[in-house]
Parts: structure tokens; sequence; C-alpha cells
């Protein structure tokens, strides 16, 4: 009788592992995947799903600087597993050990997130203390501590207008090239008394 009832368990135990078998882990009832062709589509969805709305980083640097970045609008982009950051309607905000305040603002912007370089591009000012400058590009190149403002760069100051073609900034020394792309071409400036 003992042996019986042990089938019984047995065939009982198997039947029941069959049937969580085909309820769990049959392939027969497993949802089918549609998979569309139209890349436009897949593109449209990706773009979609990667848009953020008021997106802010804010960085600490090792010089005790700061790093503030807003937009408006963003949207993620990877790139050699890269994160970057498409941004429209940009404020940033570089802030020096000493407390001095750099103020960018542009239309567009390109961001890493690895090295936070950035790359504003579009109706760009500068502000620093009481001088601005107005340019269609700005490069923010934190591995070399260097800031490129350049195409159509005006700058607007206490001292008077300049007109330039590129203005480079050493972050750390405060030192800055005004310079043309043309070497036969002057730097046009008017300074007040």
């Amino acid at each position: 009788m003992k042996k019986i009832l042990q089938i019984f368990l047995l065939l009982i135990l198997i039947v029941i592992t069959l049937i969580f078998y085909n309820k769990y882990f049959s392939s027969q009832d497993a949802p089918q995947l549609k998979v569309s062709s139209n890349k436009e589509n897949n593109d449209n969805i990706n773009y979609k799903s990667n848009l953020i709305k008021n997106l802010s980083y804010n960085l600490d640097l090792q010089d005790k600087s700061k790093y503030v970045i807003f937009a408006e609008e963003s949207e993620l982009l990877y790139e050699s597993d890269v994160e970057l950051v498409k941004m429209i309607n940009v404020t940033a905000k570089f802030i020096d050990k000493d407390n001095n305040e750099l103020i960018i603002n542009a239309d567009k912007a390109l961001f890493n997130s690895v090295s936070y370089n950035t790359n504003f591009n579009d109706n760009v000012i500068v502000k620093y203390k009481d001088d601005r400058i107005f340019s269609e590009n700005l490069d923010l190149d934190f591995t070399e501590n260097m800031v490129t403002i350049y195409n159509d760069v005006v700058y607007e100051g206490v001292q008077g207008l300049l007109k330039t073609d590129n203005v480079k900034i050493n972050l750390i020394t405060k030192n800055t090239e005004i310079f043309m792309n043309n070497l036969t071409k002057k730097v046009k400036g008017s300074f007040k008394n």
C-alpha cells in the first residue's frame, strides 16, 4: 500500500509540473512582438523618449569652482558610451574659487556629461561683471581650462566696444587672447575716455 501511495504522489507531482510548465514557460501563449520596419517611426519613438524639460546639472569642480548649466529642453544622445546632452534655451554659470561668475546664455548647447565640456551655439551672450560678449559660438573646455569664443564676436564693456573673430580666456590665469582669423585684418575697437 505504501508503494501505491508513493507512485500516486509522484504522478500528482508530474502533473503539477507539466501544468506549471505549460502555463508559465510554454512559447505558444507568449505574446508576439510586432516589429515595425518603418525606420522613421522608430526614430520618432526614440526622440520622444529622450526629451527632458528643465534639465539642470550642478557640478563641483576640482579647483573649488562650480559649473551650473540649465536648459528648458534637452535630448540625451549616446556616442561611444558617452552621454551627450543637446540643450535648447541654455543658461550656464561658471563660478570660480573667488566667487566670480561667468554667465553664458545661448539658444543651443551640446554638453558632455563625462568631461563637462560644453559647446554653445546661436545667440551666445557672455556676462562677466559689467562686461558683455556677444557671439555665435562658445566652447567651454574643462580639460584645457579654456573658453573659446568665436564667430561674430562683439565685446561691450566699461572700457568700450571691440569687434573680433576670436577670444580665448584661460579659466585659471584669466589671460585673454583676442585675434582675427585672417592675420592681415585688424581687431576693431572704440574705447571710452
